[in-house]
């Protein structure tokens, strides 16, 4: 196990303060400038998952409220909205400072029986066709000032594969259409809870990056001013992180200084376990908050 997988298992392991109330890990995520989503949203699914017994969450949805400070641990309060024969609701309010920063509702379910049906997976080359994340960005160490290139470089847990990838620096107007592969080695043996954790936390990569491609924007152009919204995800069928999944996304719309991406993540043998939607922010740097 490296030790950016070491972190982000010890960032998903919230602390109990009573029954109903846990504290996470603030700093230690994808970015140190603010909370990266992915974190807070795994972390409230941790507390939820904290008070529910023997069901898996099959949806949750969330609201970003405000930035999350990484210099100081978040407190997630869990509401037992209801307990009933199949299903199970919680609601997390996720708070620092005193204010709310995210809350959250997930469903879980017991595992029935049904009909069943899926999207075939995108055919897409193998995730070793395609260079690491690491070597992407060693490409671009002399476009960023010397203080953030540690941070450029610093070791992450998720390794990813972009299928599309697009100069962060000087992007060229592409399609929405935007696939990475992406998995981590210390998901090996972990159980089904620590899986949708994982997945939760990875679910907040490069989605909304989807919406900017039509546009020539990145993090890096200066030209946006981003921020995700809000986030669902719908879990499908098991899964083990350790090994390859593709994550297809598009963008059907933007406007109103807000873009729409959908995800869809299939394990590498074509099985979908899992979808993703989010709301993003993307409007020009100088409107106001």
């Amino acid at each position: 196990m490296t030790e950016a997988e070491r972190v982000l298992l010890d960032l998903l392991d919230v602390e109990r303060l009573e029954v109903d109330l846990f504290r996470g890990t603030g700093s230690g995520g994808e970015t140190p400038m603010r909370i990266y989503g992915g974190q807070v949203i795994a972390q409230a699914l941790a507390a939820a998952y904290r008070t529910v017994d023997n069901r898996l969450c099959h949806s949750l949805h969330a609201y970003f409220i405000r930035p999350g400070d990484p210099s100081i641990p978040v407190i997630y309060q869990v509401d037992r909205a209801r307990d009933g024969g199949s299903f199970t609701t919680r609601r997390v309010v996720a708070i620092q400072h005193g204010k709310q920063i995210l809350n959250m509702s997930a469903s879980f379910h017991i595992q029935d029986e049904g009909w069943d049906h899926q999207h075939d997976m995108p055919e897409m080359e193998t995730p070793e066709s395609y260079p690491s994340r690491s070597e992407l960005k060693k490409k671009y160490l002399d476009k960023v000032p010397p203080s953030f290139r540690g941070e450029l470089t610093r070791e992450r847990p998720i390794e990813v594969r972009e299928v599309g990838h697009l100069d962060p620096f000087n992007p060229e107007k592409s399609d929405d259409r935007n696939q990475i592969w992406f998995r981590m080695g210390a998901a090996a043996n972990a159980d089904a809870v620590t899986q949708h954790l994982l997945l939760a936390y990875a679910s907040d990569m490069y989605l909304m990056s989807s919406g900017m491609r039509p546009h020539g924007l990145s993090w890096f152009t200066g030209e946006v001013n981003g921020a995700s919204l809000d986030h669902a995800i719908w879990f499908h069928a098991p899964l083990k992180f350790e090994n390859w999944h593709l994550y297809s996304m598009d963008s059907p719309w933007s406007g109103r200084g807000r873009n729409f991406n959908r995800g869809s993540i299939y394990s590498e043998d074509g099985v979908l376990v899992a979808s993703v939607a989010q709301e993003g922010l993307m409007r020009r740097p100088q409107n106001r908050s």
